[in-house]
């Protein structure tokens, strides 16, 4: 390995570590990581500044972006609550109950959001749930970011790293429901039944005001019913064009981001408050991350790298599918799984050069880094915002907790998704 390439390494890999220790905040890391590459490239005349531009996914960001303000119109119109008091009352305040609904409620809007705004609009209603009935909170929140971690794989926009597969792959948001739902429904199970075990204590304690449930009336969550209607009807729309978006030859980005113009005309919000809400610290990481791979790849780093299976054509694909699952997995428990992510795509597509047929390798990234993050306390943004949260309650979510919880969750379901992805795909 020629000096350039030493250097490259080293700022992605010093990034990587700095992310994961946390004393820095990522976007900042990754921004600085970012500059020193285009620095070292310039220096070593192989890595320009066109080439950085060229190296970002623009189509992700704008995917992204586009949802990301359609959920920032939307949150403060109170459905997001609406829906979490609904499952409440209709849990008639038996833990267990409140327990499936609250997760499923999660679960449902983590296919169609991020599922770090899902955990950020449910968590806190929860809190008020949990207060309210006498029960500890921690249960929920945990399943709430598990099952958010967990239900995200199954869509195209479920999860950033999808986000990512899907634009590089050139899969559709129905080729996710087809080769990734089924797979993600039967974890999903499993994670769901592993929780209730693992909390049957807590689950098991009851309430000491169940009837204060019944008394929330969920129309009160609604604080601008007429806005919410509209906006659902555009992101409906926007549902429905993910799915046939391929036959209309537009991109998922162009959806997403037609959708958050459409929206924002018809209900024109206060557009600074809007735009404000928006996860830029978010794009920006992901831009900055590409532009580090970027000079990863210019380098050489990933040529050789995907250097070590050529001559391999032989090797099943699924062998690599279940050894990416474990090892993405394992590595996203203990680093954010977008960075994987990004690092992963240029050299999968450089094993399909090889002449391996790769179509079963990107589902096998998608689980390895969706069920991975349910590891560790840091293994996911979701983890950690629940995390944050329960610190309001007497007993907040430690480390050891989350290990002795999410950790045999993460197993489980990746033991499972591998056990499917071999049955699945056996015949490719």
């Amino acid at each position: 390995m020629n000096l350039v390439a030493i250097l490259t390494v080293l700022i992605f890999v010093s990034s990587l570590v700095l992310i994961f220790t946390e004393r820095i905040n990522r976007t900042i890391v990754a921004f600085a990581g970012a500059c020193l590459m285009i620095g070292v490239g310039e220096a070593f005349q192989f890595y320009k500044m066109h080439s950085a531009v060229e190296a970002i996914d623009f189509e992700t960001l704008g995917l992204l972006m586009g949802m990301m303000i359609l959920v920032a119109m939307l949150e403060p119109t109170g459905f997001f609550q609406y829906l979490a008091v609904l499952a409440a009352r209709a849990s008639r305040g038996r833990p267990v109950r409140l327990f499936v609904l609250l997760g499923s409620v999660t679960t449902v809007l983590s296919m169609f959001l991020d599922n770090v705004t899902t955990v950020v609009l449910i968590a806190p209603v929860t809190l008020l749930i949990s207060e309210i009935l006498g029960v500890s909170a921690i249960p929920y929140l945990v399943a709430e970011a598990i099952l958010s971690n967990t239900g995200g794989v199954a869509t195209l926009v479920g999860d950033p790293p999808n986000v990512l597969i899907g634009s590089a792959a050139g899969f559709s948001f129905t080729d996710f429901l087809v080769h990734s739902l089924p797979i993600v429904a039967v974890t999903w199970f499993g994670a769901l039944f592993l929780l209730r075990h693992l909390f049957m204590r807590e689950l098991s304690m009851p309430p000491s005001s169940a009837e204060a449930v019944m008394k929330l009336d969920p129309v009160q969550s609604l604080n601008e019913p007429e806005k919410a209607k509209k906006i659902l009807v555009v992101l409906g729309v926007a549902i429905l064009l993910f799915f046939v978006h391929h036959l209309l030859h537009v991109e998922p980005a162009f959806v997403a981001l037609g959708a958050a113009a459409v929206a924002m005309m018809w209900i024109q919000p206060d557009i600074h408050e809007t735009l404000r809400k928006v996860e830029w610290s978010v794009l920006v990481f992901f831009g900055a991350l590409f532009v580090m791979v970027g000079g990863l790849e210019k380098a050489g780093v990933l040529e050789s790298i995907v250097g070590l299976f050529r001559g391999e054509e032989s090797v099943h694909p699924v062998l690599f599918g279940v050894i990416i699952i474990w090892a993405v997995a394992i590595l996203s428990a203990v680093v954010d799984n977008i960075p994987i992510t990004i690092a992963l795509i240029p050299i999968i597509q450089g094993v399909g050069a090889t002449g391996i047929n790769i179509a079963p390798l990107w589902w096998a990234l998608a689980f390895g880094a969706g069920f991975g993050g349910n590891g560790t306390i840091i293994g996911s943004p979701a983890n950690i915002i629940v995390t944050a949260l329960s610190e309001k309650t007497r007993t907040p979510i430690t480390s050891g907790l989350w290990i002795r919880r999410g950790l045999p969750v993460m197993l489980l379901t990746c033991a499972i998704a591998s056990i499917m992805y071999v049955a699945l795909y056996s015949t490719f």
